[in-house]
């Protein structure tokens, strides 16, 4: 009888490591998401999320304040963009996608930005209204 011990996460065989680009995050809607028509004539839903992160920031004065990412969201898909179309600013959500790298030209110039292309959302949490 034999025994083989392995790391967690290893293989038998020496493989090269697999490439991710999955983003899941979890956080509330800084404005209500939109959609918009590029001049192609493709439509793209646009919207932010802002995340909590754990540690909180102790700011010169002393007092604390909790940190956040704020993160742009492109939703390309119909079936995306339309649970993006029902969202609105303070809802908490929950999505799905991949980090995408996009250019686009603007005042004669070549910019990019890094977003998250959502592939699917849900609603968590729809905001309290007063």
């Amino acid at each position: 009888m034999s025994v083989v011990f392995r790391m967690l996460g290893s293989s038998p065989k020496e493989e090269e490591p697999k490439v991710v680009n999955e983003v899941t995050l979890v956080g509330r809607l800084a404005a209500d998401a939109e959609q918009r028509e590029l001049p192609s004539g493709d439509l793209l839903g646009v919207c932010r999320l802002i995340v909590d992160r754990e540690e909180v920031k102790v700011l010169p004065t002393g007092r604390k304040s909790a940190s956040v990412d704020v993160v742009d969201l492109a939703a390309w898909t119909p079936r995306a963009r339309r649970a993006m179309g029902r969202w609105r600013a303070g809802d908490e959500v929950a999505i799905e996608g991949a980090l995408r790298r996009r250019f686009y030209r603007a005042g004669g110039a070549t910019n990019s930005r890094v977003e998250v292309e959502v592939s699917s959302g849900r609603m968590v949490r729809r905001a309290r209204t007063e």
